[in-house]
């Protein structure tokens, strides 16, 4: 198991997910924030089952700054209830997890 994680969450266009990508990168909350867009999602909202056209956020970070990146998704969203899921990684290349990590903003006592 690693510190690392992917964290999902979607938003209702493309702007406000690049937007909270960038908020995301820049704070460093997130070494990478892959925004795809074009996804349809089906859900229960208020006892009625609605679809809608969203962009899924593909968070890649750590399980130390989850907490941080979760309030900045909440501060930021437009959804009354934004998804923010994180699962864990449980190996990965690396090189990649190395990158991962230097781009992520250090624990308090690393700095």
């Amino acid at each position: 198991m690693t510190d690392s994680i992917v964290v999902l969450s979607t938003s209702a266009n493309a702007a406000e997910g690049e937007k909270l990508a960038r908020r995301l990168v820049d704070e460093r909350l997130a070494a990478c924030v892959s925004v795809v867009p074009g996804m349809r999602s089906y859900y229960r909202w208020n006892g009625a089952v609605e679809s809608s056209e969203e962009c899924l956020l593909v968070v890649k970070s750590a399980r130390r700054l989850f907490a941080d990146l979760k309030s900045a998704i909440e501060a930021e969203h437009s959804y009354e209830v934004p998804e923010v899921l994180a699962l864990p990684v449980v190996d990965g290349a690396a090189n990649y997890l190395g990158w991962l990590d230097a781009n992520l903003r250090k624990a308090a006592a690393e700095e």
